[in-house]
């Protein structure tokens, strides 16, 4: 025999329902994972809207005594989870019902997973084994209900927490953090104003392009993360359009689990830059993603180049690479995504400190090209100008 056989460990999702107006189906959802008092958790700006109440009120009518907890809230930190544990034991509950978008659905994993052990939290970071050290026994089970289109942690085992102590956002990750069944029910996510579609949206898609590119032998999270490039490119625009759009917030809702499914095989400096901005300056996730994906695009391009030119032909877009390029600032501009740092209100003062934090992320193991300080903050000074084309000068010394 000739050449060599690739080897690699792969993993799938959980039971998703997904469509419109499955929401009804909550309360066999939670029966079905062995939930019979949910604690309720979701982010403080949702608590108070219809679609939270309605799903609470689902649970009361079935007869499930839901607890309800909201003290999350967009870049969550550990106090939030502590309190939420806080409320998991008082209520005697036996799982959670996660509610929301990404703050919110973390915060829930988390609370279902921390809730039955006795480490700080800090001890399970995504760190080599560190997962194991965990009492599997003691992770309660969770119900999933995303309300918007991006992060995709409905269908992920690990959660993203703040450490206050560092300013620094660290991954969680356990196997059993999957929810037990997710519902998908695009019609939640309708009352999304256009702003918080495009930053979700924007996620959605830097899950799945650097997904597609980071290193490593994954051929079915490659197919799934071009896919929802496509899903993408098509139906973000329509949703940020027109809210009411259906069709698009189906598709979107469906993009963002296929790119928390792909990025199982990496992610890269998109995110790498975008978790210490967030931390440091309280951005948008998404949005932040979105205004470094060009930038990180063009300093992977000597390594991603070929495979940037057969996802632009699959996408009906001409001229290879560049012509990909010119499609996602097209993109970014129709949905009012900042072409710089500086349009999301984050200055360049603290560029040797992002490029340092960055280095050391998580996500920085998938990028395609290495990644080091001196590229971090070259990155984060063209970011901050919009000037594209200096990428590689300002990236390579």
């Amino acid at each position: 025999m000739s050449g060599t056989s690739p080897r690699a460990n792969w993993n799938y999702p959980t039971a998703i329902r997904f469509g419109a107006g499955r929401i009804a189906e909550l309360p066999e959802a939670c029966r079905a994972a062995g939930i019979t008092k949910p604690l309720f958790v979701t982010d403080a700006g949702l608590a108070k809207l219809a679609i939270t109440t309605s799903a609470v009120a689902l649970l009361e009518d079935a007869g499930l005594n839901p607890g309800f907890f909201s003290d999350v809230q967009p870049n969550p930190v550990e106090a939030n989870l502590t309190a939420g544990i806080a409320a998991y034991r008082a209520g005697g509950h036996d799982g959670v019902v996660a509610f929301g978008g990404g703050s919110g659905l973390d915060v829930a994993k988390l609370i279902a997973f921390m809730a039955g052990q006795t480490r700080p939290v800090w001890d399970f970071e995504d760190i080599g084994d560190w997962w194991t050290r965990a009492n599997a026994d003691g992770i309660a089970p969770v119900v999933a209900v995303p309300t918007t289109a991006g992060t995709g942690s409905e269908v992920g085992r690990a959660a993203v927490l703040t450490d206050t102590s560092t300013h620094t956002k660290k991954i969680i990750f356990h196997p059993k953090m999957m929810p037990k069944v997710v519902i998908c029910d695009p019609e939640l996510t309708v009352g999304m104003p256009p702003a918080i579609t495009a930053g979700t949206g924007m996620d959605a898609l830097a899950h799945c392009l650097e997904a597609y590119c980071a290193v490593g032998y994954h051929p079915m999270a490659e197919g799934i993360a071009v896919e929802g490039i496509r899903l993408v490119f098509t139906y973000l625009p329509r949703a940020v359009a027109d809210g009411t759009d259906i069709e698009a917030r189906a598709n979107m809702m469906a993009a963002a689990a296929m790119g928390a499914t792909a990025f199982q095989k990496g992610l890269g400096v998109v995110h790498s830059l975008s978790h210490p901005v967030g931390a440091l300056y309280n951005t948008h996730h998404g949005m932040t993603n979105g205004v470094f994906m060009p930038y990180v695009l063009a300093f992977n391009r000597p390594a991603v180049e070929d495979k940037i030119a057969r996802l632009a032909a699959w996408l009906g877009i001409d001229g290879g690479f560049d012509g990909f390029q010119a499609a996602l600032l097209d993109l970014r501009e129709r949905c009012g995504v900042p072409h710089t740092l500086k349009g999301l209100g984050v200055d360049d003062f603290l560029a040797d400190k992002i490029a340092v934090m960055a280095v050391d992320d998580p996500s920085t193991g998938g990028n395609p090209v290495p990644f080091k300080v001196s590229s971090g903050v070259g990155l984060i000074r063209v970011a901050f100008r919009g000037d594209l084309a200096a990428v590689h000068n300002e990236t390579r010394s």
